[in-house]
């Protein structure tokens, strides 16, 4: 493999940068993490995912946000990181596992189109309502349905982390232009120490559901698989869908399972934008 040698793939309209930290000649600093991300003086992409080395499992992933910042777990981003590991020829077995900094998950290779893994299933985890876990500042043992004050209108948050931490939020309608102007406030929200992820969703059926994504580090994206797995556990708690679900966004729908210890699985298609070598040029200071 070239130095310098990344993929840029998505899933859903969720975007990602690949590279192997064995295969980079510089270091991923904050600064070099946003420009990448820039679509304007890098390649353009809703984060980066980093090959790494791993003792816990057969492959070690990094994920970095485009704010320089680093997240625990993606649901998209570990679907990419999958394809990625099958189509480059780091592994040839349908079945394998994923150390991230959330915990180690399983990704299951479920079909191929001319020999490129496609539709990608990955066991994220298990739901965590514990606010001290999540982490959540608050009193109760869960911050549950709980009304917020946001920009003067209430709210009433479902917090859950998945390996990373989400809000969840139910609307009777949903409004892009609402997410884009209180997402960021929920996220930085002083009771959440690490920030959040935030969804708000609406429910269409047992089985159907809508929802928009404001991600930690990222803002408003097309999809999530690791807010889809939060959105599924809150709604099968709250009774309101059965434990097989589509959660529809922007960028295209996932299917969630959620089982009765509260385990999640998510699948969905993964398709490559592209691949290349850096310029030498890029990170050039004069």
């Amino acid at each position: 493999m070239e130095t310098n040698f990344f993929v840029k793939s998505h899933g859903l309209g969720n975007e990602y940068i690949v590279f192997d930290q064995t295969a980079i000649n510089f270091e991923l600093t904050k600064e070099r993490i946003i420009q990448l991300c820039n679509i304007h003086v890098g390649i353009g992409s809703d984060g980066i995912l980093l090959k790494a080395p791993t003792v816990k499992a057969d492959f070690g992933l990094r994920i970095l946000n485009p704010d320089g910042s680093e997240a625990e777990k993606s649901g998209n981003g570990l679907r990419i990181f999958a394809k990625y590991l099958f189509d480059y020829g780091f592994t040839g077995k349908h079945q394998f596992t994923i150390d991230t900094l959330g915990g180690v998950v399983t990704a299951h290779i479920l079909e191929l189109i001319d020999g490129k893994a496609f539709m990608i299933r990955v066991d994220i985890g298990k739901a965590n309502f514990r606010s001290a876990e999540i982490p959540v500042t608050f009193s109760m043992e869960e911050c549950f349905n709980e009304p917020v004050s946001i920009a003067g209108n209430e709210y009433y948050f479902h917090c859950v982390s998945v390996g990373n931490p989400h809000c969840v939020v139910l609307r009777e309608e949903l409004d892009e232009e609402e997410i884009r102007q209180v997402g960021t406030l929920i996220e930085n929200h002083p009771m959440f120490p690490n920030r959040i992820n935030v969804q708000f969703v609406k429910v269409i059926s047992r089985d159907v559901v809508e929802a928009l994504i404001w991600e930690r580090g990222a803002g408003f994206t097309q999809a999530s698989g690791s807010s889809s797995s939060a959105i599924a556990a809150v709604l099968v708690k709250k009774g309101l869908t059965n434990r097989t679900i589509a959660v529809r966004m922007p960028g295209g729908a996932l299917k969630l399972e959620v089982d009765e210890l509260w385990n999640i699985r998510l699948t969905g298609e993964v398709r490559e934008i592209a691949s290349g070598v850096l310029s030498k040029e890029l990170f050039r200071t004069t």
